[in-house]
């Protein structure tokens, strides 16, 4: 890149946003805990084998969360899998979601009981569509045929292409993730529109089959960290997800400055959100429109610069933003990417955004295609990922800006470094 070009790119400031941060510190105990409650120790009375259900979200610890949990049921002589709950994810291919869970630290060998994928489903029911007809419901056959019940452990947080009283949750898990390619291709076809009404009414209808003992939900505080964990007799899920999902919704991190000409995006991956950068931050939903009810800022333009690891070549929602860098291009994995994309009924999220040859040349294509602002007046803000807001960076121009709104704090010159 040329000085002339370098020297275009601002100067940012370092800001730190603060949030309301309730932690939970001891994950061990606390899940040792829960499954002593009578009402969810009752659920695995004559039971043998469980399946523990676990997706590819990148939840705070999930490691310890399930290690945490096998142990408590290893340790009342129960016998244990692991199954992935992922969709389509991994490409929808067994060994493809068993790397997922590898990536996020799940191995036979660091949980101590066997990982089990298949993509394999059986039909367990079926759920009326509010567009008039029948769903069949399917569940992964091993969850299914040979375990007694299933466990899924998932984090509660708002949906990033709908919303409903039950968005991103246990339910969800049970209907799409534990339906595996198949199951979540169903239901997915019925159209994100449907969602706030299908998801409830499919995972009642799953929960009434007496099949799952209880679900593990996660809710995490606006730094990324573990807030809450509650184990849920089946026969509360649903009850207990509503207020958990309005807890996530209260904690989640978010910009606090009311608009943004661009917004560049350091890390995207599943393992963030389920489109790469939370839509409840970006405002972008995941069918390519604009997120029901979003109060966030206004975001002009949308750079990414790379994908993480955990993603494993997954780039489902790379089309929501505007420009990526030629490195986050060869990150994608097409095949995996579309799978999911086509599952999910998006196809806006599998499209290629331009891929610029640097950091800075992404940066500058979004500045220079701002409709009616000029370069030097672009309103910047740069953030490692959509799940670590509790500091950003942002230009001259925006600096007052923070110094006047409440939970922001200018923090001298940015290195380029995060201290979180």
């Amino acid at each position: 890149m040329s000085d002339s070009v370098a020297a275009s790119i601002p100067a940012l400031t370092r800001v730190v946003q603060r949030f309301a941060r309730p932690r939970l510190d001891d994950v061990a105990g606390t899940i040792g805990a829960q499954l002593e409650r009578p009402e969810v120790s009752a659920t695995l009375e004559g039971v043998r084998t469980v399946a523990v259900a676990v997706g590819s979200r990148g939840i705070a610890g999930i490691g310890g969360i399930v290690r945490a949990l096998v142990s408590g049921l290893t340790g009342r002589g129960l016998e244990v899998f692991i199954v992935p709950a992922m969709g389509s994810h991994g490409g929808a291919t067994a060994a493809g979601q068993t790397e997922i869970l590898a990536h996020l630290g799940i191995t036979a060998e660091s949980i101590e009981v066997p990982i089990r994928a298949s993509m394999d489903v059986i039909e367990i029911g079926s759920v009326s569509s509010p567009h008039g007809h029948d769903v069949s419901l399917v569940m992964d056959a091993l969850a299914w045929d040979e375990a007694d019940v299933v466990i899924p452990v998932n984090r509660i947080k708002p949906h990033t292409g709908f919303r409903g009283p039950i968005e991103s949750g246990i339910c969800k898990m049970l209907a799409i993730g534990l339906g595996k390619h198949a199951g979540a291709r169903r239901l997915h076809d019925e159209g994100y529109e449907v969602f706030d009404r299908l998801i409830l009414e499919a995972g009642r209808a799953i929960l009434a089959t007496g099949h799952v003992a209880f679900g593990v939900g996660v809710v995490e505080n606006a730094y990324g960290e573990v807030s809450l964990i509650e184990a849920m007799p089946a026969d509360r899920v649903v009850e207990r997800e509503q207020w958990l999902l309005e807890e996530a919704r209260r904690l989640m991190p978010r910009l606090l400055m009311p608009e943004v000409d661009v917004l560049v995006v350091e890390r995207f991956g599943k393992n963030l959100s389920g489109v790469g950068m939370d839509a409840n931050v970006t405002g972008r939903g995941e069918m390519g429109v604009a997120l029901p009810r979003f109060d966030g800022p206004i975001i002009g333009r949308i750079v990414v610069l790379g994908l993480t690891a955990e993603t494993a070549g997954n780039a489902h929602g790379i089309g929501l933003a505007d420009v990526i860098t030629r490195r986050a291009f060869e990150q994608i994995d097409l095949a995996a990417t579309w799978v999911n994309s086509v599952t999910a009924g998006s196809l806006a999220c599998g499209r290629i955004p331009i891929a610029m040859p640097s950091d800075d040349e992404a940066i500058l294509a979004a500045v220079h295609s701002l409709p009616g602002v000029a370069p030097s007046d672009a309103r910047i803000v740069r953030i490692k990922d959509t799940l670590h807001l509790g500091e950003i960076a942002v230009s001259s121009n925006l600096v007052e800006v923070c110094r006047s709104t409440p939970g922001c704090e200018p923090a001298g010159v940015w290195d380029g470094t995060w201290s979180g």
